[in-house]
């Protein structure tokens, strides 16, 4: 083992430096951008983190100007960077985005990412005993799109093994970083063999042609957790009856079945929202509550990401966001959440 204090959330991935647009429009008509960090696994560690968890980020960066302002960022908000690799020979990897929605055909996004030093990441350069020390490992399908050794290790991390930690899994389809038409085989593969998986119902149905949440489970049977995101409608999260065993003539176990509508946001930026419902979702997870607590977590924390400018938030305090999540549907159904809502000056409204 890495010889450093186990952790709750273990995150792995591709963390980049970031370029943000200092104004709306093309890329070729923006003048300046201003440095921020981007990475899915490495958002969902500083929510976590921010949120008062013990979490570690594993990745690789290059030993450049930007690797080390990663690190130095992450850490910053309370994330253990001890596992993280320098790689001497690659560079650190780079984007440049506009600040339109990403599902609009204006939204453009520019990677400098090819032959970046993540993308060397291997179960050769990431040893399985840095990522295997906490009770949930949480990997995203962004990472098997890097290369063939990347896709080796999603592989092997989420091969059955004694001992292995809850694999958390987040689809994350990114059709920019496929080339060979290969996405949705490759990340059914790693879907099913996680434990946890959270998915789009947009990616779904590019992936694999289904849009309803029950089409989507029968597609995914063995997790025994799944989270169905339906963005402005809400998510379903499907999950394994424990107590309810199987037969032989039964067949597998059936699930319960939990949907919770999203709170109706005032949208500063559409961007962080998808790592920031995982990190709310997890730490629910983390703090054994129940189905509808750990949804309704999961839109909070989305909540406080769609109402900054960027990809990371401030979370909720604990007991407020504790608070909002006990409300009975009635009043949950009204929440209506704006900029400054998880601070002091909480803009929470009803209508």
């Amino acid at each position: 083992m890495s010889g450093h204090a186990p952790a709750d959330v273990v995150c792995l991935g591709e963390s980049m430096v970031t370029f943000l647009p200092a104004r709306p429009g093309r890329l070729a008509d923006v003048p300046s951008f201003t440095r921020a960090i981007g990475g899915a696994e490495s958002n969902v560690a500083c929510a976590l983190a921010a949120a008062g968890h013990h979490v570690k980020w594993v990745g690789r960066v290059g030993r450049d100007g930007f690797g080390q302002h990663l690190v130095e960022t992450i850490g910053g908000y309370g994330v253990d960077v001890t596992d993280v690799g320098r790689d001497p020979h690659r560079p650190t990897g780079v984007y440049f985005r506009t600040d339109e929605d990403r599902a609009t055909d204006a939204h453009e996004v520019a990677y400098y990412r090819a032959g970046s030093a993540a993308s060397a990441m291997s179960p050769t350069t990431v040893p399985y005993d840095s990522v295997a020390d906490g009770r949930i490992l949480h990997l995203s399908g962004i990472t098997a799109a890097l290369s063939a050794d990347c896709l080796a290790l999603m592989r092997e991390l989420t091969a059955p093994r004694p001992g292995r930690p809850l694999v958390s899994f987040d689809v994350n389809h990114r059709p920019g970083l496929w080339r060979d038409g290969a996405a949705g085989e490759v990340l059914l593969e790693l879907a099913r063999r996680a434990d946890l998986v959270f998915v789009g119902a947009d990616e779904a149905e590019v992936l694999w042609g289904l849009g309803e949440a029950d089409a989507i489970r029968g597609v995914l049977p063995e997790p025994a957790v799944l989270v169905v995101k339906r963005g402005g409608e809400g998510a379903v999260v499907f999950e394994r009856c424990a107590a309810s065993l199987p037969t032989p003539r039964s067949g597998p176990a059936p699930d319960s079945v939990t949907h919770v509508p999203a709170p109706r946001v005032t949208v500063v930026a559409p961007v962080g929202a998808g790592d920031a419902f995982a990190a709310g979702f997890l730490s629910a997870t983390l703090r054994g509550l129940g189905a509808t607590a750990r949804l309704r977590h999961g839109h909070l924390m989305a909540a406080a990401a769609l109402t900054v400018p960027g990809d990371l938030a401030a979370p909720p305090r604990r007991d407020h966001a504790d608070r909002l999540a006990a409300l009975d549907d009635a009043a949950w159904g009204t929440l209506h959440l704006g900029p400054g809502w998880t601070g002091d000056d909480q803009e929470v409204r009803t209508p």
